[in-house]
């Protein structure tokens, strides 16, 4: 068994017993304050009839416990991420550094306009700004997140249509290569989903498009670059079909890395995007937020956009909060002004002459990576990928290895495994971005682990590979069981 480390670690967790098997004393040795004067009646039913069950642990002990544990993250500060579709990228410390600022991390959601012209300056100027690169004639920074923003998209097509007079259109069609949440947005607009097979190639079928396209079309839902990182090379011609056919074409942002001051979706026919800032733009992500994104709409569906909106009126700048046809409020402030002002950092360190760097530095490393495994590894679609490749574990299999048995491994070799079975339509699908921010140091050393883990397939040395990990705290687990019936009380 090699005990090579690619990244420089050997493997990545360290145990850490649970909060109360650290516990020296019995929940009932700790004394809380009792209550002063009389308990509302209203709040009886919420006395506890047993005492509360705390561990017995000192201040320091408490601390120690919560910063090992949190050592127990995998992020992107300690080590690569090589998540497919998802793009954990670095988050320079620069954009910390702004966001921190009190002019910006002090300020109200309630307070005046006049009394936050600067915040304000900023989010209106980090809005055209996203106008520009998409592509399109305006933007919302409402929505708190990718999925919410693909909500808030299909939300103005319904209402443009039922402008229009098209209450019948109801039918979204979305590509069997998208994200999950698509089909989830348009049940919740009132609509529902109709899968389109991909083609050979891994691309959107015109004729199978053309076959589903009719009265009742309200939308096509297109990722470009799909989610097998290929580029959807016909989408003018895609985005003419669905329009002569009375539909709008909703774009989803989570892959525009791979474009980002290059290409604009608004040129290509889309009536609007929705923008993921973690994944383009180096905001955090994970943890549970706050998350952000933003819309991006052409002319057809600006008229719709949500409010609150930041608008300009000569040298000021004001929180509109009506417009005749919008569809209303989806959050109760203009946007999460910490995140986007993260995003307005990243954005102002390339400057219009630079930015274009980002999507060709992600999109050269993708092809690197691919360049160096596909002759151990097969590639479901030739030629070459956009921001990320896609793997499949074919020839692997042969010897009785899985996708699973290889992410698995990765975690020994100390990197964190790329996304894995997704997209759904290739079989042992291993989904591989490295993005813009990584060197070509990080990336032979990924590729190195990979390729002894083929090495290890060719030579019938495949035990490790279905015993990985090894060097972690947990073995592999049943991962189904887990996530279906979790513990989530202390039953000691």
């Amino acid at each position: 068994m090699s005990t090579t480390t690619y990244s420089g670690v050997s493997g990545i967790q360290h145990e850490e017993p649970l909060l109360f098997e650290h516990a020296h004393e019995a929940p009932e040795s700790i004394n809380l304050p009792g209550v002063q004067g009389e308990v509302s009646t209203a709040l009886t039913a919420f006395k506890r009839k047993t005492p509360a069950n705390i561990p017995g642990l000192s201040e320091p002990e408490t601390v120690r416990h919560f910063v090992r544990l949190s050592q127990w993250n995998h992020c992107i500060e300690t080590g690569f991420y090589p998540l497919g579709s998802c793009t954990m990228k670095y988050n320079p410390r620069v954009n910390e550094q702004i966001a921190r600022l009190p002019g910006l991390a002090a300020i109200h959601p309630e307070q005046p306009d006049d009394s936050v012209q600067g915040a304000l300056e900023l989010l209106y100027e980090l809005q055209t700004w996203l106008a520009e690169i998409s592509g399109f004639k305006d933007v919302t920074l409402q929505p708190a997140a990718g999925a919410h923003g693909e909500l808030v998209g299909l939300m103005m097509i319904r209402a443009c249509l039922d402008a229009r007079g098209d209450t019948e259109r109801r039918t979204v069609l979305v590509p069997d290569s998208a994200h999950g949440t698509n089909p989830a947005s348009a049940a919740l607009c009132g609509m529902h989903t109709v899968e389109l097979k991909s083609g050979a190639d891994g691309r959107i079928d015109l004729d199978e498009l053309k076959a589903h396209l009719n009265d009742g079309t309200a939308a096509l839902m297109m990722t470009n670059p799909n989610t097998a990182g290929m580029f959807e090379s016909d989408v003018k011609e895609i985005c003419d079909l669905v329009h002569d056919a009375g539909g709008l074409v909703y774009g989803d942002g989570a892959n525009l890395n791979a474009l980002v001051g290059v290409a604009r979706p608004g040129d290509m026919g889309l009536d609007c995007l929705h923008i993921n800032v973690h994944k383009t733009f180096s905001t955090p992500h994970g943890g549970g937020g706050p998350g952000a994104g933003p819309v991006a709409v052409n002319e057809t569906l600006a008229p719709y956009l949500p409010v609150p909106r930041i608008v300009k009126d000569g040298d000021n700048y004001h929180i509109q909060t009506e417009a005749k046809d919008s569809i209303g409020s989806v959050l109760s402030t203009v946007g999460q002004s910490g995140v986007y002002m993260r995003a307005n950092a990243y954005i102002s360190a390339f400057g219009k002459n630079h930015i274009h760097q980002i999507a060709q530095d992600a999109v050269l490393n993708a092809n690197y990576i691919l360049s160096r495994l596909k002759d151990v590894y097969h590639v479901p679609f030739k030629g070459y990928c956009k921001h990320e490749c896609l793997l499949t574990d074919e020839i692997q299999n042969k010897h009785g290895v899985k996708t699973l048995d290889i992410a698995k491994r990765l975690i020994d070799l100390g990197f964190h495994p790329m996304t894995v079975y997704f997209p759904l339509i290739v079989h042992g699908a291993m989904l591989i971005e490295p993005t813009e921010t990584e060197s070509k140091e990080t990336l032979d050393a990924f590729c190195d682990a990979m390729l002894e883990i083929a090495a290890q397939c060719e030579s019938g040395d495949t035990q490790v590979l279905h015993d990985a990990p090894l060097k972690s705290i947990r073995r592999r687990l049943d991962e189904t069981k887990a996530a279906r019936n979790p513990v989530l009380v202390w039953q000691g």
